[in-house]
């Protein structure tokens, strides 16, 4: 039998890489699954094995399997390669699916960084015997089921004697409604009202007993509905009629829904791009461009891979991000001020006045050097800033801060 405690916890990184270059991550699942079988109380294979099962799309078995995980062991680490860690970063985790926390091993992978991760639960928030760390990150995502995780952590590290970053009072502004609220009325930035609306809501207004002006003030159509709690695009649409409402609900069966207007943001030729942005201590850094003639744009579908001229312009956009940091620049310190977290990244747009498009703020999302070096040369140099960033964020925790005079 396989020596458990040599199971390595594996993370999300290597299953992404896996999942770039092509590679067939059901046969992984599959095998995992026999290994599994015969070694029940191995907790750090299980964890990898539900981590398989989420990269392949299978949601409820991956929650299931990483359940049974969780009730043998909630913590794990990813010991540096380099030995001494020049730094042990203690991550706070929800359980849930792959977008539930901040992926950081993605961007720090193969780094000189201890992270040690623990699934906290509303019954023991912070881990019962606390490992050595020398900051603590919350990595949970916002959610009706991870908020009274968050609240029960206010208070617990209100006085941590460790730096702490992400700090759990300040995820809420993440959600969707709260951070469109948060962001207006910032010059040059544009985030449409978003807010939550019921089933039954919608289909008062879709049957003429409600109108859509009283969701908010000047809402009408073409509007983009989306589930709460959907992630990755999943039954985001534009709606641009009544019968549009119809026809969606008559094909998701989810009880509630975030409003927003929809905001043309094509170019003079009808070519949408969106961007995303890393904050790192409000330091902006370019992450990706996608590029589509398709408003909802995800960069694994935009076509990048197989279109070198969009290549050309996402490693241009990269290569000149100064100038786009400075053109955004107040707009990008404003959202840093109001959202008061440390790590934060930034799915945008720029209108055809100029302003910045606001889709979504989180501290969940994807950021990785994985792409292929081939076909993405530019890309090592521009995401080593943002590891180098996010590092020196850490290292900087914990340096000797000058003498007050």
């Amino acid at each position: 039998m396989t020596n458990q405690s040599a199971t390595p916890f594996l993370g999300l990184a290597p299953f992404l890489r896996m999942s770039i270059a092509g590679g067939d991550l059901r046969q992984v699942a599959q095998s995992l699954l026999e290994q599994a079988g015969n070694e029940q109380t191995n907790a750090a294979l299980w964890m990898n094995l539900s981590t398989a099962f989420f990269s392949i799309g299978q949601r409820e078995m991956g929650l299931s399997i990483q359940e049974q995980a969780l009730l043998l062991q909630r913590t794990y680490r990813i010991p540096a390669p380099r030995q001494p860690a020049r730094f042990r970063l203690l991550m706070l985790m929800a359980a849930g699916d792959l977008a539930e926390n901040t992926p950081l091993d993605c961007l720090l992978e193969n780094g000189d960084i201890d992270l040690i991760f623990y699934y906290a639960s509303p019954d023991a928030p912070l881990p019962p015997s606390l490992p050595a760390h020398d900051a603590l990150l919350v990595a949970i995502a916002d959610g009706e089921a991870n908020r009274p995780i968050l609240q029960g952590l206010e208070a617990l590290l209100r006085d941590w004697p460790k730096p702490v970053l992400n700090a759990p009072q300040h995820i809420p502004n993440t959600e969707r409604g709260a951070a469109s609220a948060l962001l207006q009325q910032i010059p040059g930035l544009l985030m449409p009202p978003t807010r939550q609306i019921s089933r039954a809501a919608l289909q008062a207004i879709a049957g003429g007993d409600a109108r859509l002006s009283d969701v908010f003030d000047d809402c009408q159509f073409p509007v983009i509905l989306r589930p709460v709690g959907s992630q990755a695009g999943r039954d985001l649409a534009r709606i641009d009629d009544l019968q549009d409402i119809t026809r969606y609900l008559a094909g998701v069966a989810d009880p509630s829904f975030y409003l927003s207007r929809f905001i043309d943001y094509t170019d003079a030729n009808g070519v949408f791009r969106k961007y995303r942005i890393a904050l790192i201590a409000g330091q902006p850094f370019a992450c990706h461009m996608g590029i589509s003639a398709h408003w909802m744009i995800h960069y694994v579908n935009a076509g990048m891979y197989e279109d070198s001229a969009k290549r050309l312009e996402e490693a241009a956009f990269m290569d000149n991000f100064s100038a786009f940091a400075e053109r955004h620049g107040d707009a990008l310190k404003a959202i840093y001020q109001r959202a008061k977290l440390d790590y934060l990244c930034i799915d945008c747009a720029e209108t055809r006045d100029g302003e910045l498009l606001i889709f979504e703020i989180d501290h969940v999302m994807v950021v990785h050097a994985m792409d292929p070096a081939d076909l993405f040369p530019y890309k090592q140099e521009h995401m080593l800033k943002v590891r180098r960033a996010f590092e020196n964020l850490l290292f900087g925790l914990s340096a000797p801060q000058p003498l007050a005079l």
